[in-house]
């Protein structure tokens, strides 16, 4: 009875241990692992303006080899989706963004620490001028700080910090 209990037991633990497997990341990626999940910020806005809310979805995708987000805006008034992956021959993380507005960017990431990495994008098709972004990430628990400043007609804005909390949101597109 005891080898037929242990034999059950370590079927298990292997099974346990393969299910864990698979919601890994790649090595590659590893360090996005705590940014999985659906996140929520609400924008600061001017007074009398409409409120702004952005609902961010982070996930595993095609075996680990990859990380998928989508978010939306004001339940879909503008949204995007993003593929980031680990290019071995630029020896680098890389990601496309592609969005409802119709323009697309291309860009790769540099990880400062285990918590905080910086996107540069080159965009494409942008009717409002901007021509490339530069966003820094960093997890502070159980929330995110976003700050994105922008290219745009030749000149940097002026970084916009956003904090994103863990939500139960949903992202939606119309």
């Amino acid at each position: 009875m005891k080898k037929y209990l242990w034999i059950l037991l370590s079927c298990l633990t292997l099974t346990s241990n393969a299910f864990a497997d698979e919601k890994k990341l790649v090595k590659e990626l590893a360090v996005f692992q705590d940014y999985l999940g659906t996140w929520t910020s609400v924008f600061k806005v001017q007074d009398g303006k409409p409120s702004v809310v952005d609902v961010s979805k982070w996930e595993r995708a095609l075996n680990g080899t990859t990380v998928r987000t989508l978010h939306s805006i004001n339940d879909g008034e503008y949204g995007g989706e993003s593929l980031i992956f680990f290019d071995k021959t630029k020896d680098k993380i890389v990601f496309y963004y592609f969005t409802t507005a119709g323009f697309y960017t291309q860009g790769w990431m540099e990880m400062v620490d285990n918590t905080t990495f910086v996107a540069y994008e080159d965009v494409n098709g942008n009717k409002d001028g901007i021509t490339q972004v530069k966003s820094t990430s960093k997890l502070l628990g159980n929330k995110m700080e976003v700050s994105t400043s922008y290219f745009k007609n030749g000149l940097w804005t002026t970084p916009e910090s956003r904090i994103y909390t863990r939500s139960d949101k949903e992202v939606k597109f119309k």
